[in-house]
């Protein structure tokens, strides 16, 4: 069962570790539009199945799925490149902070916890969306796809992030969109709270401790006052 928010003062959270797309960005209507583009091309289709297969992991094995599941010739950089020229063309004008991202990152300031991002994505990709809303330095630190051996949802990249924050796992509150970064956070001992949205709402969220509405759901808005009883 999942927590309530009159539970939330036995949780010792210490820190707070933000996933990227489709969390603190709406990227993933982004990528829809740009990944259909890309296949309309070819004369193929973007399905459901197909994005929740590649939702959540690093572009190269995402790529790699999607030449897979649609026998497509070209190579994952090929591809990759080509996506990239439309993605990045699209981002001006669809690009936009997801509901209460700003609320919660000045409520967790307020709260005093020290928050990073953990991402799938590349560190220039990272930077670079941050840096459209001067965000960047209100990070301790990134962590990014050139940081890990193994994606999502192998949970490296959240063990790395509560090494850094040199913090317990379970003392890390994480913040997820995906399936394959819920999986990651929970397999990583983190306390996991998954925000669906329409892009994930079918994804499997079962190791999730609570599944919340938005970024300022009042229990994850709760569980960090509660740190300061």
């Amino acid at each position: 069962m999942a927590p309530t928010q009159e539970s939330s003062k036995q949780f010792n959270i210490k820190a707070v570790v933000f996933d990227l797309d489709g969390l603190m960005f709406n990227t993933e209507n982004v990528f829809q539009i740009s990944g259909n583009e890309l296949l309309g091309r070819r004369g193929k289709v973007m399905s459901v199945e197909l994005r929740n297969q590649m939702m959540g992991r690093r572009a190269d094995e995402a790529f790699a799925i999607m030449i897979e599941t649609l026998e497509l010739t070209e190579s994952i950089s090929e591809l990759r490149e080509e996506s990239e020229a439309i993605f990045f063309s699209l981002l001006d004008e669809h690009l936009a902070p997801m509901p209460g991202l700003l609320q919660l990152l000045a409520h967790i300031e307020e709260c005093e916890l020290p928050k990073a991002v953990a991402t799938s994505s590349t560190r220039p990709y990272l930077e670079d969306i941050l840096s459209r809303f001067e965000l960047k330095n209100r990070f301790q630190f990134l962590l990014s796809a050139e940081d890990v051996q193994q994606g999502k949802p192998h949970p490296e990249v959240y063990l790395k992030a509560a090494a850094q924050l040199e913090i317990a796992p379970a003392e890390m509150l994480v913040l997820e969109d995906s399936e394959a970064g819920t999986k990651a956070a929970a397999s990583a001992g983190a306390f996991v709270v998954s925000i669906p949205h329409r892009h994930t709402a079918g994804h499997d969220y079962s190791p999730s401790n609570y599944i919340a509405e938005s970024l300022v759901d009042p229990f994850v808005l709760n569980l960090l006052t509660a740190q300061e009883l």
